[in-house]
């Protein structure tokens, strides 16, 4: 099981944000824990349950042990989500 953090930086205000994701959505939520990630955050109603990291957030992510991964290998690993873990919460 692993946390992975894309190589996508989309502007939301004055911040560089991208996609922090995990195989299982305990994995998940630990990860976001020890960045100090609100649980508000979380956008478990997205089409993909993930968190928006800041690039500051991202480094420490990948110094915890997160995977970086580019845009090809993301969309394979939501897909690998999207068929192994339907039951997530989408609270």
């Amino acid at each position: 099981m692993a946390v992975y953090v894309d190589s996508a930086f989309n502007q939301f205000g004055r911040m560089r944000m991208c996609h922090l994701l995990a195989d299982t959505e305990a994995e998940l939520h630990a990860m976001a824990e020890k960045l100090g990630l609100k649980r508000e955050w979380y956008q478990g109603k997205a089409s993909t349950p993930h968190y928006d990291v800041a690039k500051g957030k991202r480094a420490l992510a990948v110094s915890l042990g997160a995977i970086e991964i580019d845009r090809q290998r993301m969309y394979s690993i939501i897909k690998k989500i999207r068929g192994e873990r339907p039951l997530w919460s989408r609270s």
